[in-house]
């Protein structure tokens, strides 16, 4: 096949290379094979169990039912790999907070290198244990209270229950590292994917069943129609960066003189990436889960149904969602880019922004365009997270429930990264190619 090395790998090329490659194809066949390993293991019961009463209760409590969704059908399984991912995601999360409060994990990711990144995921792998058994912990006290689950309760029961869960999500997160080490893509990212896919065919066919039970089939095209709408959208945000011009001053290495270049330092509109809402959605279902701890105490429980998407007072809901998407842009925009640290980078390396002294000025004017960016990628984020909810309501479809924005930024971000990893080793293919002609 003759292309040109400067062309993007077109998909009839990319499935050649798939296909012929020994090294691309070992890493895709690596890929495939540990997520339906993970998949499988799912499926394995923690003995002594009634699954029915269990998935009963999970469909009835939002926090579980938001836990289940990102388990793919898991949680209400309950297999050892219930859990899955989530304290990794957990831990990682955590882990990024700490770095920029804490000066010496600071210090550790910027100034040891690859060391330094080696101690803090051994230390991130730390954190998901505590945080894996923290989790089994308050899971297995949970179901050994709740009536008609366990058969044989005690002790003994609710020991047995954590190790089984904190030994599958320790499976679990080893299984994302070889994959994001062997296969293709990040493990992490892929596992959540994998598992929010899981859950389409049986909304896919809530919903041919919806319409062909009497429901409206103009409420069913009209809100595939706008979840289609928002994968245009959410490519388009993501893909999206303001280039900011970059001049490199002229230099001499030896006797030879190089001439002033130019380039561009791109600023992506969506810094934070799907991390806002994660955050958001994370602290909106805390009010359901201590409900549901304190279902004795009615003020706890008529507070809980003031921030709830079905409680008396849904714009309230609304409201604190869109305050906190934008709180925690701004705040994760912070973490992934600190404009002084960009503006001493460019001192160092001779560059400039033309019109622009370098040092503060150079600080203050990232910082304002950031700033900007941010805003409109928090208004984005803001959109797509209330449209979903505000279209079946609208539509009185609700069988695509639980497919929401945090469901379609991981799917199209984990699709397009994982496409590009794939072409980046198509063309480094390419390349080799060149070099044995």
């Amino acid at each position: 096949m003759v292309v040109s090395r400067d062309k993007t790998p077109s998909a009839q090329e990319t499935f050649t290379q798939m296909a012929q490659a020994a090294g691309l194809r070992s890493r895709v066949l690596v890929t495939i094979g540990l997520l339906v390993l993970v998949r499988l293991g799912i499926y394995l019961p923690i003995p002594g169990i009634n699954r029915a009463a269990f998935s009963q209760i999970v469909q009835n409590n939002q926090f579980f039912s938001f836990l289940d969704y990102f388990s793919g059908n898991g949680f209400s399984a309950l297999g050892i790999f219930a859990l899955g991912i989530l304290p990794f995601i957990n831990a990682s999360i955590i882990m990024q907070l700490l770095t920029a409060a804490l000066p010496s994990l600071e210090r550790l990711q910027k100034d040891e290198g690859e060391a330094g990144r080696r101690k803090i995921s051994q230390i991130t792998r730390y954190v998901a244990l505590g945080w894996a058994i923290l989790q089994s912990t308050g899971f297995a006290l949970f179901v050994n209270s709740a009536p008609n689950v366990a058969f044989n309760p005690g002790p003994v029961f609710i020991a047995q229950m954590i190790l089984a869960l904190t030994a599958g999500s320790m499976f679990v997160m080893w299984v994302s590292e070889l994959i994001t080490e062997r296969g293709i893509g990040n493990g992490a990212s892929l596992l959540i994917f994998l598992s929010i896919v899981s859950v389409l065919p049986d909304s896919l066919s809530k919903t041919i069943d919806f319409a062909q039970g009497g429901g409206s089939l103009g409420g069913v095209i009209l809100l595939v129609a706008v979840f289609l709408l928002m994968i245009v959208g959410i490519v388009v945000v993501q893909e999206g960066s303001r280039r900011i011009p970059i001049v490199y001053a002229r230099r001499q290495v030896g006797r030879r003189m190089y001439r002033e270049q130019t380039s561009y330092l791109p600023l992506r509109l969506n810094q934070g990436g799907v991390m806002p809402i994660i955050f958001a959605s994370s602290v909106l279902i805390l009010p359901g889960a201590i409900a549901t701890n304190f279902a004795q105490n009615e003020t706890v429980v008529r507070l809980a149904g003031y921030l709830s998407p079905s409680g008396p007072t849904p714009w309230a809901y609304v409201t604190f969602q869109l305050v906190l998407i934008v709180f925690f842009s701004y705040f994760y925009s912070s973490l992934v880019l600190n404009p002084v640290d960009l503006s001493q980078n460019l001192k160092k390396m001779g560059s400039s922004i033309p019109g622009i002294r370098p040092g503060k000025a150079t600080t203050e004017y990232i910082e304002r365009i950031l700033n900007r960016l941010t805003l409109l990628g928090a208004v984005f984020l803001g959109a797509i997270s209330v449209i979903p909810t505000a279209v079946e309501s609208a539509t009185k479809v609700t069988t695509f429930q639980g497919l929401g924005a945090t469901s379609l930024l991981i799917l199209v971000g984990v699709a397009i990264d994982t496409a590009k990893q794939i072409q980046t080793y198509v063309i480094s293919q390419r390349y080799e190619g060149m070099v044995k002609e």
